[in-house]
């Protein structure tokens, strides 16, 4: 048997996760949330990671019932994310890996919502739109690299959701995202937005700055609810999604199409998702909040994947990088 435990905190969320040869054992973790109206800043969310890490640790080997001695690695994410917050785990994950004498394993943020996507879910070699507040790609697997068919080429669909619910002054808790999509189930007026596909990318950017900029007059002027902005702009952006996920899965000649990321909890997308699937005789897979947030668990099934095979982190390489693509990273785990 062997035993993994993960350390998360590139953004918004620290969280500790402990993995037994497929068995999630434990998945503890914190959630810094900002006032209505406001984003969340490295400093604060490092301040935030570092006031919360050890107690979360604490619980998650004690949910997880385990000692010291039963963990045969330490994975923490090494990138994609925020700097600071980064940094914060990644101290205490050598700490702890020097006070236990157990090697570590750095991990792709991306790669792990994949693992933990196909762990939980059972897909075999499904394409994968991860999408999140900071990433939004269209994958599928071949010869040993996640390869990116398409991508945003400006920003993640998640930050725009977010920037839309600043705009709206929509809650932070537990995240704006979450309540957009609530707010968007009481829509019910589709309001014509920028659609931007680029052969198999797409910009988030244009539909960003023009539905901040005519959320004011359309609400002053009566033409729409803040409810009917939401449920507009979710259909617009996951359309688009949907659209370039589709073209990949013809590609591939794929009958298996996988949700992960933040923004894949929402049950809007994977109905649409759902559909086109169904249509082309494919099946989707989705988790949930519990699997598709970020999470520590998924950096341990990562993390013990990559272990399995071989794959350890000597100390002077576990630096943190804000950059690090999915199609970085060689997949030596998978045949």
């Amino acid at each position: 048997m062997t035993v993994s435990i993960g350390f998360e905190g590139s953004a918004n969320k620290v969280g500790v996760g402990i993995i037994r040869d497929g068995t999630v054992l434990s998945n503890e973790r914190e959630t810094y949330v900002t006032p209505p109206g406001t984003g969340f800043q490295p400093r604060d969310t490092a301040m935030h990671h570092r006031s919360k890490i050890l107690a979360v640790l604490k619980r998650a080997m004690e949910k997880a019932n385990v000692t010291s001695a039963d963990i045969d690695c330490i994975s923490f994410t090494k990138g994609p994310g925020m700097g600071a917050p980064l940094n914060v785990l990644a101290v205490v994950a050598r700490t702890v890996a020097l006070l236990w004498k157990k090697p570590l394993v750095a991990v792709n943020h991306c790669i792990g919502h994949i693992e933990m996507g196909r762990l939980i879910t059972g897909a075999k070699n499904p394409i994968i739109l991860y999408v999140s507040g900071g990433n939004t790609q269209v994958i599928a697997y071949s010869q040993k690299r996640y390869r990116i068919f398409g991508e945003t080429i400006d920003m993640a669909v998640g930050n725009c959701l977010d920037r839309f619910a600043r705009v709206l002054k929509i809650p932070n808790d537990p995240s704006p995202g979450y309540n957009i999509e609530q707010r968007a189930k009481q829509g019910n007026k589709l309001i014509t937005l920028p659609y931007a596909v680029k052969g198999m990318d797409v910009s988030f950017s244009g539909i960003t700055s023009f539905i901040e900029k005519a959320a004011k007059t359309k609400l002053e002027s009566g033409e729409c609810t803040p409810e009917d902005l939401c449920f507009s702009l979710q259909e617009t952006v996951f359309a688009m999604l949907v659209e370039i996920t589709e073209r990949a899965m013809a590609h591939c000649n794929s009958t298996e199409v996988l949700i992960v990321g933040g923004v894949g909890c929402n049950k809007r997308l994977q109905e649409m998702m759902g559909v086109m699937a169904a249509e082309r005789g494919a099946t989707l897979y989705a988790t949930d909040m519990r699997f598709c947030i970020d999470n520590g668990a998924m950096i341990a099934q990562a993390g013990w994947e990559m272990f399995r095979s071989g794959v350890t982190t000597p100390l002077e390489d576990t630096w943190v990088t804000q950059r690090y693509r999915t199609d970085d990273v060689l997949v030596q785990w998978r045949e």
